[in-house]
């Protein structure tokens, strides 16, 4: 079968700054994306069906027998088989929600095309199913992520040993190794959750990293690290200091000492030495997110929430960061005092005021960024950037 995994227009903008450069599918909650937990289920690639400025980077792939499945259901075996059952022209829907549609042959340009189709019949899916709807819903999901991937790529699977005789191990049934990983006088303590080591990935002298964890390939907890569990830290990055519950998308790096909580990180982000982020609020009230979609604040009904960074976003060091802070994309954080809990796309400066970080100088840097992952910078990445950066001009009235 040939998925298609399209972004569902409300949840869509609950997910942003996400969503402003990537499909809901290519979230990672978990050792996976959604997408990569889709094409494992259907054991083979899948594609997708977003916004317009995305599909040149996202596209969409189709065949005679397209299914399209809502980006943000994350699969398991029982709705796998639900969806491969169904027949061309039927709807697999659950409350309301459209979770599947076989269209056949049949193609939609659009997300919004698709919603105004009406499938020739409609199945209700029998048992609820998980859903990603809002943004701290990635790090809420987390823990439960890790242990499911984990069953996922290790079914059958032998790990690589833990060679290095400094290097203390609990519950080593449930560590998971790849090849070539370097692992030197840790601690490994997977009694309450898996622990995956991706490959070519590092483990320095002193780290400590409780389960459930995940380091995806090529990346690098740093020297010393306290890893507290439910943590993803996705390929290509490095980590440092102390981090709780929290979920780093990639190519991304919070190097040295300070404290990460209960947050999202995009890609291509950097956090200055020292950079601490307030997860909970002095008086243990709910805490609050800016929400795209309605232009304001939404209580998360969360006593604990971090920070939530859009892709190319940096801050210097000894930031400080308020409880439940939400920064767009490329944005550019420094200086002294705690900046605002809403930061804009393409902001630049701190608690003393921001202007508007010209796309010129955000090409510069973000050319300089991705080169040092051996990525090029092209001219597909300049023109989500650009989009982003004349969709968002409205929330940059400073």
């Amino acid at each position: 079968m040939n998925l298609i995994l399209f972004d569902e227009p409300e949840i869509r903008q609950n997910l942003l700054p996400f969503t402003f450069t990537r499909p809901v599918a290519e979230i990672r909650v978990g050792i996976l994306t959604l997408a990569e937990k889709w094409a494992h289920f259907a054991k083979q690639p899948v594609s997708y069906l977003t916004e317009r400025y995305l599909q040149t980077k996202f596209p969409a792939k189709t065949t005679e027998a397209n299914i399209y499945v809502n980006g943000a259901v994350f699969p398991d075996a029982f709705l796998a088989a639900e969806i491969a059952a169904l027949m061309p022209g039927e709807a697999l829907m659950r409350e309301g929600r459209l979770v599947a549609l076989h269209a056949g042959a049949e193609f939609f340009g659009s997300s919004q095309n698709l919603y105004d189709h009406e499938p020739a019949t409609r199945r209700e899916l029998p048992e609820p199913h998980v859903v990603l709807q809002n943004v701290w819903e990635i790090f809420v999901f987390n823990g439960a992520q890790i242990k499911a991937d984990f069953k996922l790529l290790t079914h059958g699977r032998k790990s690589q040993p833990v060679n290095d005789k400094h290097t203390i191990v609990y519950g080593e049934e449930n560590i998971f190794i790849e090849e070539g990983v370097k692992i030197r006088a840790a601690v490994l303590n997977a009694e309450s959750g898996p622990i995956y080591l991706g490959k070519n990935s590092e483990v320095q002298e002193g780290s400590l990293i409780k389960g459930p964890f995940a380091l995806c390939e090529g990346s690098t907890v740093n020297m010393g690290a306290k890893m507290r569990g439910d943590n993803t830290v996705g390929p290509h990055s490095k980590v440092g200091g102390e981090i709780s519950n929290s979920v780093i998308f990639g190519f991304s790096n919070k190097g040295h000492d300070g404290f990460l909580g209960n947050s999202v990180i995009g890609e291509w982000c950097n956090l200055g030495a020292d950079t601490n982020t307030s997860n909970l609020k002095n008086n243990y009230a709910d805490v609050k997110l800016w929400n795209h979609a309605k232009g304001g604040f939404k209580n998360t009904g969360l006593q604990f929430c971090g920070l939530m960074m859009g892709d190319h976003s940096k801050c210097g060091i000894n930031t400080m960061f308020n409880t439940g802070t939400v920064t767009g994309v490329s944005a550019n954080i420094f200086g002294s005092g705690f900046p605002r809990n809403f930061i804009p796309s393409f902001a630049w400066g701190g608690a003393s005021g921001f202007e508007t970080y010209q796309l010129r100088k955000v090409f510069e840097v973000a050319e300089k960024v991705m080169a040092r992952r051996n990525v090029t910078f092209d001219q597909t990445e300049k023109d989500i950037l650009t989009h982003v950066f004349e969709e968002t001009a409205a929330s940059r009235n400073f």
